[in-house]
């Protein structure tokens, strides 16, 4: 069996984050882990305050933390992927976790802040990628028209939040929504509080999207 992290946090990328991408991935292999997915957050503060000049010298930027975990992940066997936790504001906000996006896609895609909910819903259909809302819960957040959700975090294991998991377990339930656990790791503590354990290896973006839909995995919830 192979135990997969969802929502996971580097400091070369996400500033709330305190743990490096190589010392994260370290945690991780001590936990039993054979992979995780770096979702760091994607929100306008990171690309307007970026010293680089280019687009594409941005996105070089905002993959840092991702690439630093990869390298190190490729030393150990461990799989690596890259996702995003996707905010259109800088505050406290809904957050949604993007599954399948590439490094290429992100490169190209200069206008994703623009283009709205349901916007970024059509975006996500029309390039194979899966929309989820992390915590949607949590105390600042409010739940999205799941209309245009594949699905929902039911599991968020951060320690210092309290994300109602049980309340958003069962709405996605009753909805049939996809449903996911992950960490939500920014420091030390926060790992081995969530993910998913699945009989299938998952070391491409493929493999995952292929994972989720088949919904042959179970939560794992620390």
């Amino acid at each position: 069996m192979y135990k997969y992290d969802l929502h996971v946090h580097t400091k070369e990328t996400s500033p709330c984050a305190h743990v490096a991408a190589a010392e994260m991935i370290e945690v991780y292999r001590d936990n039993g882990y054979s992979g995780v997915v770096i979702t760091d957050h994607y929100r306008p503060v990171f690309f307007n305050t970026s010293e680089s000049t280019t687009w594409e010298e941005k996105v070089e930027d905002f993959l840092k933390g991702y690439r630093n975990a990869k390298y190190q992940g490729d030393k150990y066997g461990m799989d690596v992927l890259l996702g995003i936790e996707f905010a259109f504001n800088n505050t406290k906000t809904n957050d949604f976790l993007i599954y399948g996006i590439t490094e290429e896609m992100l490169m190209k895609s200069t206008d994703l802040f623009n283009l709205g909910f349901e916007g970024l819903s059509k975006f996500c259909k029309e390039n194979n990628l899966l929309f989820f809302q992390a915590h949607p819960l949590r105390g600042y957040c409010s739940l999205e028209d799941i209309a245009f959700l594949d699905g929902v975090e039911v599991h968020n294991g951060n320690p210092r939040h309290d994300s109602h998991n049980d309340e958003i377990e069962v709405i996605a339930s009753e909805n049939n929504l996809y449903m996911i656990s992950g960490s939500d790791f920014h420091e030390y503590g926060d790992e081995n509080n969530g993910g998913i354990i699945t009989s299938n290896r998952i070391k491409t973006n493929d493999d995952l999207i292929e994972v989720l839909k088949s919904k042959d995995y179970t939560l794992f919830r620390g």
